[in-house]
């Protein structure tokens, strides 16, 4: 196992690395200290005192909750555990815990907010190192917090959007992080800092404007340059061969492809950069002309593959469609051969002809959006099927695997992955530049997927559809020796299940959305396993004495309405809708919507819908109370509700378009 932040001999990491080998039921202490556990992200554990024997002795050993400031202060990332601390970060604050208590050891003030760090922190040295929500890396020291220096992936000032999703990690003396979120119009970029002063050493572009790569963009205008190609996760590392592996985003803009004739290297791409200089030494992009979000934004695991009897150190990725690449490490040479399948095809968007699969091998998750889990007025789109703007109603299977780590179990060969069936409305406008999440609507159903594919054979071994979707979102699997995985779900459950089979095995209930990454570390011969939720941090062990908590609201399994509720008189059809969030571009005329969507009134009003569309367009209470009729373009009509309640409303010509109305 390759682990981060190692300053040491090579034999001393030797001298680990058996102490690691050897536990058993007198664990050696052992810690976790970096966001995916060491630099290969496998979330392996090599820890086996805890077994499927032995489960239903395991509880609660601690439980530290962050009650001494607002919510916002409880750490959003998985701990950490590096000499003898554990370290968590909240939005404002990192901390020290005793991993043994839970008891705080010391608080710093961080220089920045966190916002966007989800995946924790990492360790090298006597120092820790945190990602900071203004694209900013900070160095503080293990024992006090002292802060050593601060150093910038990003644009100066505060550029919105900017901010360090996956967590730095330290390899050779180096902090190495990535810069999301392209998605804002930013310019995605890996860089490499001095892990003791913070010097900047280098900076590597994910979207070349000249050099090798630069022929995949237009070359007869800029429309593409403002940013794009986002790093979301922590990278991976190989001290030996001197490489920092990072998986990219999509491009921008996200769905118009018109305006990015070309393949758009890097983005949708696993790299493999030079530690000390940031140099490109390979690539493999697994989406062509990405007009699908169809981000490689998992981290990539290091692993030792065996290659028609050879060994070879490997490195692979699960794309958001749920397929596993695996490349030799050193060299980006495909160790699973890989061929180019054609794919739907449209003139306008510049869509590849082809695009990368893995031969013979299975995925996770479907192919297509189920035809049961979409709203009525909805068509299910595939894979690689084209939407486009005058297709305002489909449905697309986008967010499979896209973002949750893999673990590795290299006793079992196998990969643990969690996902989702996750249908999601794709909607273009005319404009290329706008990137719009459509607006809730009830009724699209989701699950969550929990799956086990063999490096070996490329196939699934099994998977499980379980109820909620945040396994694509959210933390992934953690593995242990004994045979034992773990995750926490939004439900307040710490599960573990077994890996050979993945059936739930034994379950904890923490209280409050258990979503965090969860890490196992060995203390004075006892095994701990540690998971953040939204109101503190829990550890366990056998015989721990620490009992369940209420648990928290049940999750929902479908959509219903959601977003800003205003108070209006008059309701747009057709109107030019403002942006939510994501856009470059801050409005769009929208055929197909209502503004406000969701609409408070009092009792005793007249609501008019007024229609400032192209086509006719109508309200209709979708339980068939009452209706607007149809309504041509520059025409209105009122009605007037004297009763409380709340009304799901759709235009029955086009039933994608819907909104609400609370009477009160």
């Amino acid at each position: 196992m390759i682990k981060r932040g190692s300053w040491m001999s090579a034999a001393s990491a030797l001298v680990l690395a058996f102490t690691m080998t050897a536990c058993s039921e007198q664990q050696s202490d052992v810690t976790w200290p970096g966001v995916n556990g060491g630099l290969d992200n496998q979330r392996f554990s090599e820890l086996d005192q805890i077994t499927m024997s032995n489960l239903s002795k395991l509880s609660g050993a601690w439980f530290h909750e962050f009650d001494s400031g607002p919510p916002s202060e409880v750490p959003r990332g998985a701990p950490t555990v590096a000499n003898g601390k554990m370290f968590v970060a909240g939005t404002t604050k990192a901390y020290a815990l005793d991993p043994k208590t839970g008891a705080k050891i010391w608080e710093s003030e961080l220089p920045a907010s966190t916002y966007g760090l989800f995946k924790g922190i990492e360790t090298g040295g006597d120092m820790i190192f945190v990602g900071l929500g203004n694209s900013q890396v900070v160095g503080l020291k293990q024992d006090t917090g002292e802060q050593v220096w601060v150093g910038r992936v990003g644009d100066e000032g505060a550029t919105r959007g900017q901010f360090i999703s996956g967590g730095p990690i330290h390899v050779n003396g180096v902090v190495i992080a990535g810069l999301a979120n392209g998605d804002y119009g930013i310019r995605g970029r890996v860089v490499g800092f001095d892990a003791i002063t913070g010097e900047k050493l280098w900076t590597w572009h994910t979207v070349p404007y000249d050099g090798p790569g630069a022929e995949t963009w237009p070359q007869d205008d800029d429309y593409w340059k403002p940013g794009g190609s986002g790093a979301w996760a922590a990278p991976g590392a190989d001290p030996e061969l001197g490489l920092v592996y990072v998986t990219i985003g999509n491009p921008i803009p996200q769905w118009g492809g018109e305006a990015r004739k070309g393949d758009n290297l890097y983005s949708d791409s696993i790299v493999a950069l030079d530690v000390k200089t940031g140099e490109l030494k390979w690539h493999f992009q697994t989406t062509h002309h990405d007009i699908w979000e169809a981000d490689s934004s998992s981290p990539p695991v290091l692993f030792d593959a065996v290659v028609e009897g050879e060994t070879r150190a490997a490195v692979a990725v699960m794309t958001t469609y749920g397929y596993l690449f695996m490349f030799d490490r050193a060299t980006g040479e495909p160790i699973w051969p890989v061929e180019e399948r054609p794919v739907p095809q449209s003139e306008r968007l510049h869509t590849s002809p082809t695009q990368p699969f893995p031969v013979g091998a299975d995925h996770m998750g479907v192919d297509c959006a189920p035809e049961d889990m979409i709203p009525e007025g909805f068509i299910a789109q595939c894979h690689y099927d084209v939407f486009d703007y005058d297709t305002p109603n489909l449905m697309y299977p986008i967010l499979t695997t896209r973002a949750a780590p893999l673990a590795y179990n290299p006793k079992t060969s196998n990969f643990y992955a969690t996902g989702a069936i996750w249908p999601m409305w794709m909607k273009r406008y005319e404009d290329p530049k706008v990137f719009s999440a459509a607006p809730p609507v009830p009724g699209i159903k989701y699950k969550g997927l929990l799956g086990a594919m063999s490096s070996k054979t490329n196939k699934l071994v099994w998977q499980h559809e379980v109820p909620y979707r945040t396994q694509q979102n959210g933390s992934g699997f953690m593995a242990t020796a004994s045979g034992l995985l773990f995750h926490g779900e939004t439900d307040g459950y710490l599960n573990a299940y077994s890996a050979e089979t993945g059936e739930t095995v034994w379950r904890f209930q923490t209280g409050s959305s258990a979503n965090s990454a969860v890490i196992s570390y060995a203390i004075d011969g006892d095994q701990y396993v540690s998971v953040g939720t939204t109101a503190g941090v829990w550890a366990f062990k056998l015989n721990g004495t620490v009992g369940e908590l209420e648990a928290p609201p049940t999750p929902r399994e479908e959509t219903t309405f959601a977003g800003r509720i205003m108070s209006a008189e008059e309701i747009i059809m057709g109107p030019t809708v403002p942006d939510s969030g994501l856009e470059i571009t801050r409005e769009a005329f929208d055929e197909y919507a209502f503004f406000p969507t969701r609409t408070r009134i009092a009792a005793g009003t007249a609501v008019t819908w007024k229609n400032e569309g192209t086509i006719p367009h109508c309200a209709e209470d979708m339980e068939g109370s009452w209706t607007t009729g149809m309504i041509a373009p520059g025409r209105s009509k009122s009605i007037t509700f004297d009763e409380p309640g709340e009304f799901a409303y759709s235009c029955s010509e086009h039933p994608w378009q819907r909104g609400q109305l609370i009477v009160e």
